[in-house]
């Protein structure tokens, strides 16, 4: 790899740090009243650092596009040939399935539509992309008999529940605690999808773990 490559990664992977650091704020409040200088001090650097990375807030919001449109992308690409492949992506898609909720808000997509309708089309376009793999893989299961027959698009819209149920009111008024939420999600999810005798195919061993780091991130997120 050549010495331009090598400063082009490493310069990415700033960026990529940096806007880790944007989302939680932008996810809650937007970016329409952002300037500059709050972004510089929500990414805990200073503002030539920030303009070093980022020259303008267009940049930004382009980046933080980008950053979603590639974990979109991020799907299982091995080719299914037996049934715990079914069982690990089916945990990668639940697990991107709860952040798309979680980062992607109704206020983040109504700001970006109204103001770079181009990178809007853009995250639309990758999310579309994404349901059709998401069906495509779905289809599959049921043709292999692995899951139940059921309606792919209704599997799928279940997802929105999960943007009334992250909130501190609705937590705190039904006695809940997020990972309470996400576990018992991802056990309703799996029994819907998957036939009894093909449970097996679902290794819980790792999702565990999964399932305590998302409940993490949520919860600290909703108290900011």
């Amino acid at each position: 790899m050549g010495e331009g490559n090598k400063g082009s990664d490493k310069q990415n992977e700033t960026r990529d740090r940096l806007i880790k650091k944007l989302c939680p704020y932008v996810r809650k409040n937007g970016f329409q009243s952002l300037r500059m200088e709050e972004i510089a001090k929500i990414m805990d650097v200073s503002r030539a650092t920030l303009y070093k990375y980022f020259p303008s807030k267009e940049e930004v919001i382009r980046c933080i596009v980008n950053f979603y449109v590639d974990y979109i992308n991020e799907l299982m690409a091995d080719s299914l040939d037996s049934d715990q492949r079914f069982g690990a992506r089916f945990q990668k898609l639940f697990e991107q399935s709860v952040l798309f909720i979680e980062y992607i808000t109704d206020i983040f997509l109504v700001e970006l539509e109204s103001n770079y309708p181009d990178s809007y089309d853009r995250l639309r376009e990758a999310l579309k992309l994404r349901e059709k793999q998401l069906l495509s893989f779905l289809h599959e299961g049921m043709r292999e008999g692995i899951f139940n027959e059921i309606n792919g698009k209704l599997f799928i819209l279940q997802d929105e529940i999960l943007k009334n149920i992250f909130d501190v009111k609705y937590l705190m008024e039904n006695n809940l605690t997020v990972h309470q939420v996400l576990y018992d999600y991802y056990t309703l999810k799996k029994l819907q999808l998957f036939i009894p005798e093909k449970l097996q195919a679902v290794d819980d061993t790792m999702m565990m773990s999964k399932i305590e780091h998302l409940a993490q991130k949520i919860t600290k997120n909703l108290y900011l």
